[in-house]
């Protein structure tokens, strides 16, 4: 059986996206899932992504790592899948849909980029040389210099694989400082195990973490990551960062066909 298949981009981050609310697609065909993420045997992405109906009577984001595994919340990815609800139809300039993490809201800015909410975080654990916090999908966030030439695959999986996060494992952000409210950003993403082109709960992770440890006063905050620029609003109060917002761009980038295995 054919079923068509989208593919788009946040930011160098991307994405094979579906409409399953026909619930057609063999969601448990794991090894299969990771070979048309795979950028030599298959289509090429960082991640799978389906729209489904919920109960609610809404729609709901349910995301495949690079690995072919279910995995935790996306940001980069949840741009991209509310810019697909808006090209199949589905939405016009706002959406609510349930994720990994539970819900989010999402609109589109008056550039044409999408402004995702995320979940509030409260849980920040800073340590002498790094900050790990939870913005939907675990994040290690350490400071570095020279960031151009640091060694983001070899640091990362030292650590994603190291006893510090067990078998789960974590994302790891590398962070510089530009200016005083703007961050360059290399992440090494967990599921996918190398160095993506951008992260946006990473991203997010890296905005509150420098806020948290007094790097920046700024409430809005500009990330630079190798696949482009992306921005991270919140308010904080007492610790608490609530009304967190990721905005950034989704491209869509083409379209085509896939025959499901049988």
């Amino acid at each position: 059986m054919k079923i068509p298949f989208y593919k788009y981009h946040g930011t160098g981050n991307d994405f094979i996206l579906l409409d399953n609310r026909a619930r057609l697609f063999p969601k448990t065909a794991h090894n299969w899932i990771a070979q048309l993420c795979n950028r030599n045997l298959g289509i090429g992405a960082d991640g799978l992504i389906l729209l489904e109906e919920n109960p609610a009577g809404q729609f709901s984001m349910v995301y495949y790592n690079s690995d072919g595994n279910l995995s935790s919340m996306c940001g980069n990815g949840g741009r991209c899948f509310v810019a697909f609800a808006k090209q199949l139809g589905l939405i016009e300039h706002e959406m609510q849909f349930e994720a990994p993490d539970g819900a989010h809201y999402a609109q589109f800015t008056a550039s044409g980029e999408i402004a995702l909410q995320m979940k509030s975080v409260s849980e920040i654990a800073i340590q002498p040389d790094y900050v790990f916090l939870n913005t939907g999908s675990p994040h290690h966030v350490q400071l570095v210099k020279e960031l151009d030439n640091y060694p983001v695959f070899q640091t990362g999986a030292a650590i994603r694989y190291g006893e510090l996060y067990g078998e789960a494992g974590a994302n790891v952000n590398f962070v510089a400082p530009i200016s005083a409210n703007t961050f360059a950003v290399r992440t090494y993403e967990r599921g996918v195990e190398n160095e993506t082109l951008s992260c946006g709960t990473g991203v997010t992770a890296v905005a509150i973490a420098m806020h948290k440890l007094k790097h920046t006063s700024a409430q809005k905050i500009n990330l630079k990551t190798p696949g482009g620029n992306l921005a991270v609003s919140f308010v904080e109060n007492n610790g608490l960062y609530e009304q967190v917002c990721l905005i950034g761009p989704a491209v869509f980038v083409f379209t085509g066909e896939i025959s499901t295995p049988e």
